[in-house]
């Protein structure tokens, strides 16, 4: 799965990167070392822009991260859509219409995800711990890329407020995941302790897409589920490393650079 990421690249960086025409002209987004569900985003995507015509445009956005139909009666469980499973997401029904239509990347520098230490995971199964503390590790790309996670976006109404309130639409994004990988991730491969590869940390990953897919798969053009879901193969293996990082990224409050600052080894969790 994907609950939590860092996104400290500056607007004008993505801009570069993903060859974006337009950029949102509202206050620019600070770097986000613990993106949660909820947060403002920024994301890729190509629609039509009314001053410009019918032709789409590449366009930096931000979109709240939690998808909310557009026929849901209200925005309220937004929150619980973070992640579509690239394996059903044409099918299901919230993200049937977005898929289609409305896909998008979403720039990171890595994400995420929590591991139950050998130790911790021997004292639970004795009792002792109903809910063991986790260690979270850091997924980023081994050449320091941006990693593109493929997302969706939808519009919903509230039809609460009248149609000039700036609340009246809300722009929200859900991430695309995948079965984890099973190859040993660099380095990993000998390992005496933690996880050798990213199956080890999670059995599920935020689907990254490499560069050679980003055209195809913003192209607003291209709605046939057939022509869409090969997009949806997993990077090729090798392209992510992980590593441990301190469980303060577990406290949704905490936020900088230091987050993703690599650990020699997994930090000491206190039993009790």
């Amino acid at each position: 799965m994907c609950g939590r990421y860092a996104a400290s690249r500056r607007p004008e960086d993505l801009a570069g990167l993903f060859d974006v025409a337009l950029v949102d002209p509202g206050e620019p987004l600070p770097a986000d070392w613990n993106v949660a569900p909820t947060k403002e985003v920024y994301a890729v995507l190509e629609r039509p822009v009314k001053e410009r015509g019918p032709e789409p445009v590449r366009q930096l956005r931000k979109l709240r991260w939690g998808l909310v139909p557009s026929w849901a009666k209200s925005p309220e469980g937004g929150a619980r859509m973070i992640n579509a499973r690239a394996e059903t997401v044409h099918e299901k029904p919230s993200y049937r219409r977005p898929f289609a239509a409305r896909r998008c990347l979403l720039p990171a520098d890595g994400y995420y995800e929590w591991v139950t230490g050998d130790a911790e995971r021997a004292e639970e199964e004795k009792g002792k711990r109903k809910r063991p503390r986790k260690q979270p590790y850091f997924v980023t790309p081994v050449d320091g890329s941006v990693m593109a996670l493929a997302g969706l976006y939808e519009f919903w109404r509230d039809t609460t407020l009248p149609d000039d309130h700036p609340s009246a639409w809300w722009a929200t994004c859900t991430v695309v995941t995948t079965e984890a990988e099973v190859t040993p991730l660099p380095g990993r491969a000998e390992a005496d302790e933690g996880p050798r590869t990213l199956a080890d940390i999670h059995p599920r990953m935020p689907l990254a897409l490499p560069p050679d897919r980003w055209d195809a798969w913003l192209d607003p053009a291209r709605r046939e589920p057939e022509a869409i879901r090969p997009l949806l193969a997993p990077p090729p293996a090798g392209t992510f490393r992980a590593y441990p990082v301190s469980t303060g990224v577990s406290n949704v409050r905490n936020n900088g650079p230091e987050l993703v600052a690599e650990l020699p080894s997994p930090e000491e969790v206190t039993l009790f």
